[in-house]
């Protein structure tokens, strides 16, 4: 892997107390839109793939299309050799998961005409991540037979706090439903990772922050709320 991203989510009431801790400003925080697509079944997260397109604040828009999980050595050598493909260990307490995942930048505009049937969704992906879709989803499940999952809204925070010595990443994913998730995260290299694993834990526990909850996977959980909807019979 490239790299080794570490990862805590927190529940709903642990999220006051943590934001307190760690003296966040949610006023700084960025503010971004994303967009999932899959079947209504989720065939693509059964198969390891996630497709996604974001719209960000001041920054534009771009799209991914993510294989989870992925032996990194399975992968071409040409893949590998993409200035746009990311190869991440993502570590949580009590597991983890490597990715892959190929990135594309996308024109203002086009992600949120993707979202309302007003653009082919392909439009929205480069051919670079099109043929890695094609490698990898599920036999007959096209760019058109996939349906929008979203937005989701998320705010995201970058911050340096002191007695860490690294960057601290908060994201705060606002579901329709009123319920949120809380991630905290740091990238590192992979021979740092059991260190800053140690650092960050005694850091965050120095601050009260609770670190006992059950873990949630952000993007699952947006997937299944979405998919259920859709699969709701009409009232």
């Amino acid at each position: 892997a490239d790299t080794v991203e570490l990862k805590v989510t927190l529940p709903d009431t642990a999220l006051r107390p943590a934001i307190a801790a760690l003296g966040l400003d949610p006023m700084e925080a960025q503010v971004r839109q994303v967009f999932f697509f899959d079947t209504p079944d989720l065939a693509l997260n059964k198969a390891g793939v996630v497709v996604r397109a974001r719209r960000v604040q001041g920054k534009g828009e771009d799209s991914v299309v993510k294989l989870r999980p992925v032996v990194p050595d399975d992968l071409p050598a040409e893949l590998r050799q993409s200035e746009n493909l990311v190869v991440e260990v993502d570590a949580m307490p009590g597991g983890y998961v490597c990715s892959a995942s190929l990135k594309g930048v996308v024109s203002t505009g086009r992600v949120r005409e993707a979202a309302r049937g007003e653009r082919p969704l392909r439009k929205v992906f480069s051919k670079e991540q099109r043929a890695f879709y094609k490698d990898h989803a599920p036999e007959g499940v096209g760019f058109d037979d996939l349906a929008t999952l979203g937005p989701i809204f998320v705010l995201k925070l970058k911050t340096n706090p002191e007695g860490i010595g690294r960057r601290l990443v908060t994201e705060m994913w606002l579901y329709p439903d009123g319920s949120r998730v809380l991630e905290l995260s740091t990238r590192c290299a992979r021979n740092e990772a059991f260190q800053v694993a140690a650092e960050a834990r005694a850091f965050l526990t120095g601050r009260g922050v609770d670190l006992s909850g059950e873990q949630v996977t952000k993007t699952r959980k947006a997937l299944e709320f979405f998919a259920n909807e859709l699969q709701a019979p009409a009232a």
